[in-house]
């Protein structure tokens, strides 16, 4: 059993709580949770029968007791709060991204192998029943070899429903930095690692104005670019293109699409561990070919799973069985995201220096050697 720090009470602590306290609870015991506004703690502590508030992020990280801090303060926070729980001699697991910029990525890095520290992170969406079945898929080899993929995230921004959307458009914010790590994480696990990326981004426009309550009507100056499309040269000899948006009002595009030698493979939404697996084989033997048709999911938690992955670090550090949310592959992902900004600075491929492998599938799927031509 694994006692677990949380570490910030905002919004997404509600489904790790429930989680932890639920479906992960044979592994994982919340030992208590602190916020800087001790009102969200105490409401949290109230909602999960919690029995312990720290005072603040230094009684936590001075109680003995914690195994894993869960890092759940905000993106711009996540460097200085990690850095602080690894200096302590906890290990990490992070809400994404585990650092604003590649440069805290690495230095994170750097910190938790001197210490010797497990560090790792969201997104975990990758371990669900979905990408996991089109994981089963791709090394059943029942698409062939990857050629190509491609990946959208279209929207128009928060600022009309979030209660406080600002932080999505300073630093660390953006829409590659908020919803980026989803979809390159998936396509990470599912294909492989990238070896070059680059990339266009742009602040289509400088201010946004609330429209949610309680803020409504407060302008926020955006110091981010808010319309990213990349292009990625995986390991492996696939391409890859992915756009990211906050200035679109809407479009007709799939989440990610994955393209084999001998069909297509369309992958649910990477924010959600669950959704339809839908196959186009070009087997005219096979059934269904030539059109879509819906695979059953082959794998579990297809409901709202937040902390597998958190649970899946305590299989490890207990049984030494694969950690697959690990801190190689969040790094990866950060050094992919932000290569394509740096490359529309530098008009430049940007050659990645981060090493990782796919991680291995759940559950009994074999891990084929080669998934491209």
């Amino acid at each position: 059993m694994k006692r677990v720090g949380i570490l910030g009470c905002g919004d997404i602590s509600g489904i790790y709580m429930k989680n932890l306290k639920g479906m992960f609870s044979d592994r994982l015991e919340i030992a208590g949770i602190c916020d800087l506004l001790s009102e969200k703690a105490q409401g949290r502590a109230r909602e999960f029968g919690i029995g312990k508030i720290y005072g603040d992020m230094s009684e936590m990280l001075a109680d003995s007791s914690v195994d894993i801090v869960l890092n759940l303060t905000r993106p711009n926070e996540h460097y200085k709060t990690s850095e602080a729980a690894l200096n302590a001699g906890k290990h990490v697991y992070s809400e994404k991204t585990f650092g604003a910029d590649w440069e805290e990525g690495q230095r994170l890095m750097a910190l938790a192998k001197e210490k010797g520290r497990l560090l790792g992170g969201a997104p975990d969406t990758f371990l669900g029943a979905g990408a996991q079945t089109c994981r089963k898929l791709i090394d059943d080899g029942v698409i062939g070899d990857i050629v190509g993929a491609t990946a959208f995230m279209v929207c128009r921004g928060h600022e009309s429903w979030h209660p406080s959307p600002e932080f999505y458009y300073k630093r660390g914010g953006g829409p590659m930095m908020d919803m980026g790590p989803y979809y390159i994480t998936a396509l990470v696990s599912l294909i492989g690692p990238v070896k070059s990326a680059a990339g266009i981004a742009k602040t289509s426009f400088p201010e946004r104005t609330i429209t949610s309550e309680p803020k409504n009507g407060t302008v926020i100056e955006v110091e981010t670019p808010t319309h990213i499309a990349g292009l990625m040269d995986f390991a492996c000899g696939a391409a890859g293109v992915i756009l990211t948006t906050f200035d679109v009002f809407a479009a007709q595009l799939p989440r990610i699409e994955i393209y084999g030698s001998k069909g297509t493979l369309s992958v649910p939404d990477p924010n959600t561990f669950g959704g339809p697996v839908l196959l186009y084989t070009a087997d005219v033997k096979a059934p269904g070919a030539g059109r879509f048709e819906e695979v059953p999911p082959a794998f579990g938690y297809s409901e709202n799973s937040r902390g597998l992955g958190l649970y899946d670090m305590a299989r490890h550090l207990e049984e030494g069985t694969p950690f697959r949310a690990s801190g190689e592959l969040l790094a990866h992902a950060l050094e992919i995201i932000t290569a394509f900004e740096r490359s529309y600075e530098s008009s430049a491929f940007i050659r990645l220096t981060t090493e990782t492998e796919r991680p291995a599938p759940m559950g009994d799927a074999p891990r084929a050697a080669s998934v491209c031509t």
